[in-house]
């Protein structure tokens, strides 16, 4: 979509809906459109040691950003599409930034966004979900690098708590890693019983 200069844009994205274990993240950022930023996009196409470096770079130089997550026991109880939707709701919510746009990469607008428009939304109109928007809009962009290595940072200090299993490889993912220290192990604290897999672990006789 064309802006006209000067338009300020909320860009909205998750990291961790997939994974096993740990919490869901959301980042919403508003990049200053007079110091833009060079290298930004969707964070999956990035290597780690990239994404740390433009991380740092956004938190300096964006207007605006704010983070947040819903639990593993949000997860549970309401589902993780529900639980991402109010991790962005919060990630937005924290942007005090007055803005214009609205911007979420996907196909879906937290049912909170469409029902209470904060003060310092300037317009009235546009609170738009953009599929694989953190490939074509800057701002979302950023807002998944900042989810995706909030998220990384508390994994790994998961690992250091639970280091059986091995989280700072794997990040939560099903990998062949994961699922053989679920079989040794068990599921622990920060697994998402509501997933089918930690669902089967739990269900399984113990001996």
């Amino acid at each position: 979509m064309k802006l006209d200069a000067g338009v300020l844009i909320v860009g909205i994205d998750e990291a961790g809906r997939g994974p096993l274990a740990g919490s869901v993240f959301a980042a919403a950022v508003i990049l200053d459109p007079n110091r833009p930023i060079e290298g930004l996009m969707d964070s999956k196409k990035l290597s780690e040691i990239k994404r740390d470096y433009l991380a740092t770079i956004i938190k300096a130089q964006a207007l605006a950003w704010s983070i947040a997550s819903a639990s593993v026991e949000e997860i549970d109880r309401l589902n993780i599409l529900e639980a991402t939707m109010l991790a962005m709701t919060r990630a937005w919510q924290g942007i005090k930034q007055a803005h214009h746009y609205v911007l979420i990469d996907g196909n879906q607008i937290p049912k909170a966004m469409r029902a209470t428009l904060p003060d310092n939304l300037l317009s009235t109109q546009l609170v738009e979900a953009i599929v694989k928007g953190d490939d074509s809009v800057p701002a979302i962009a950023a807002a998944s690098i900042l989810a995706k290595t909030a998220r990384d940072a508390e994994l790994y200090a998961l690992d250091a708590q639970y280091p059986d299993y091995g989280f700072a490889q794997h990040k939560g993912y099903g990998t062949k890693l994961h699922l053989s220290r679920l079989e040794a192990l068990g599921p622990c604290p920060i697994h998402r019983q509501s997933f089918a897999p930690i669902k089967r672990f739990l269900q399984q006789p113990q001996s």
